[in-house]
């Protein structure tokens, strides 16, 4: 008895598409935090690895990322070579064009190279959008 896996459809190679689905409460401000410990692109320089932490943080209007789009989108940068300020401004730029959030924060903090971390922070604000007022509790 030969003991196979099932097909599926199982990702064997990097994706890019981006799909959406709707927001399920588009009349409450509501933040989704999304934390990816992997992520990983070469350095244009010398085509080592360099690896990130990214933490995205968005208030959704109309739509939301679907998760497992996501990962495949990430997993696409694994064999290109960018400057860390460039994938974290192209990135938020595809999010916030598909997207079109309210409110999006893109925090890429990558690994020590050479002695030195970088963290780069790129944010887009919708037009005529204020966050809510923080709460103080007690």
């Amino acid at each position: 008895m030969r003991n196979e896996m099932p097909a599926n459809d199982t990702p064997t190679s990097p994706g890019t598409p981006l799909e959406t689905f709707p927001n399920p409460n588009r009349a409450r401000d509501y933040t989704i935090r999304i934390t990816v410990p992997e992520f990983t692109c070469l350095c244009p320089r010398t085509g080592q690895p360099d690896f990130a932490t990214l933490r995205i943080e968005y208030v959704p209007d109309l739509l939301c990322v679907e998760l497992k789009s996501l990962k495949l989108y990430f997993w696409s940068f694994r064999n290109r070579g960018v400057f860390h300020e460039a994938v974290t401004n192209s990135m938020l730029d595809e999010l916030a064009g598909l997207l079109a959030p309210r409110f999006l924060r893109l925090t890429a903090e990558f690994n020590v190279r050479g002695g030195i971390y970088t963290t780069v922070v790129a944010e887009h604000r919708q037009q005529g959008w204020s966050g809510p007022e923080t709460v103080a509790l007690p």
